[in-house]
């Protein structure tokens, strides 16, 4: 059988191809010059070609490693401050800075045995060894110190405001809309996220905690819609979505939702009955609903709209439009829904 590289392929190999040559020259097939437009990238037989053209589906890519580059001068520029505060300390004298550090700003620092129970109780570790308990105790107790750090600079940044030229990365905005996928929150609410989500992905059970979070702060504020994204390895993903649309149709989407998320080792065929039994849906309906795939293009509907918008993994987000990749903090999320809540005041 001829084989074929598909386009992906040869961008790859393309990319392989200049990244691993030794000497890298631009030769006669580049030229390389100041380009006449911001958004021009190339020019082919007298047309010019655009950003958007090219780089449309790596936005999110591009965007990431912006943000990589954003992060990492912006811990830089942390630490040399917080260099530069230890040395002016009238505490500092002889010491080092770590040792300045440990005496004056983390030495209040402990962990207790309920902390390293409960961590272990969040991440199902179903026993703590001696040895493993001194892991996470070690674990716990970096985390602490860190924060510990930062709240000791910000006490001293909000004494003397620090101003930053560093240009923060736009996060890239991508037009998804609600359509007929289940929402909650405000019909008209001036921000809306789109989450595309697999109910067989460990980190979308999280994404679905912090959703709940988002619900809990902003009421009828925003509009959390939820778009099925069922990744190919999953094996009973597909039918997870299949039966999330099924409650759907009697109005019960997000108790089968948070139902679906809190037993992910449970969504084979007959779980999913058993579930819509017990939250007192509709049996007959939705059994029916369920074994003649009646809402599988639907799913496959959402699939297409979420390749179109880029997305590679889940969960998913699009704020007002504005790309987030992963189960992001609270915090991350606020962020962008206050300003984007400021913008309508």
């Amino acid at each position: 059988m001829k084989k074929v590289f598909s386009l992906a392929a040869m961008t790859f190999f393309m990319i392989g191809f200049y990244a691993c040559q030794n000497k890298v020259e631009s030769g006669p097939s580049f030229i390389f010059k100041k380009a006449p437009s911001k958004e021009a990238v190339a020019k082919i037989n007298g047309k010019t070609i655009t950003e958007a053209e090219v780089f449309n589906d790596i936005r999110g890519d591009i965007y990431q490693k912006r943000m990589e580059e954003y992060q990492l001068k912006m811990g830089k520029l942390k630490s040399y401050l917080l260099e530069s505060y230890i040395n002016s300390d009238p505490n500092k004298k002889d010491l080092t800075n770590d040792q300045f550090v440990e005496k004056f700003i983390t030495s209040k620092v402990v962990i207790s045995d309920a902390e390293i129970n409960a961590f272990a109780k969040e991440r199902k570790i179903p026993q703590v060894t001696p040895e493993l308990k001194e892991r996470i105790k070690k674990f716990l107790i970096d985390g602490k110190k860190r924060e510990a750090i930062e709240s000791w600079l910000d006490t001293k940044l909000a004494k003397n405001p620090v101003e930053v030229y560093l240009e923060k990365p736009q996060r890239p905005v991508y037009k998804v809309s609600a359509g007929n996928s289940p929402f909650a929150g405000g019909k008209n609410a001036k921000v809306e996220i789109v989450e595309f989500s697999d109910f067989q992905c460990p980190y979308c059970a999280k994404a679905a905690e912090l959703v709940g979070q988002i619900k809990k702060k902003y009421g009828d504020k925003v509009k959390v819609v939820f778009k099925n994204y069922p990744l190919a390895f999953h094996k009973d993903a597909f039918k997870a979505a299949e039966a999330g649309l099924c409650a759907h149709e009697q109005d019960k989407f997000w108790k089968m939702h948070d139902l679906m998320f809190a037993e992910q080792n449970a969504l084979g065929v007959d779980d999913l009955k058993d579930k819509a039994k017990r939250l007192g849906l509709d049996t007959k309906k939705f059994n029916e609903c369920l074994d003649t795939s009646k809402n599988a293009e639907r799913v496959r509907g959402t699939m297409a709209e979420g390749q179109a918008a880029s997305v590679k993994s889940t969960p998913t987000f699009y704020v007002n439009g504005q790309l987030v990749m992963g189960a992001q903090p609270l915090d991350v999320f606020s962020e962008i829904i206050d300003e984007e809540l400021a913008k309508v005041k």
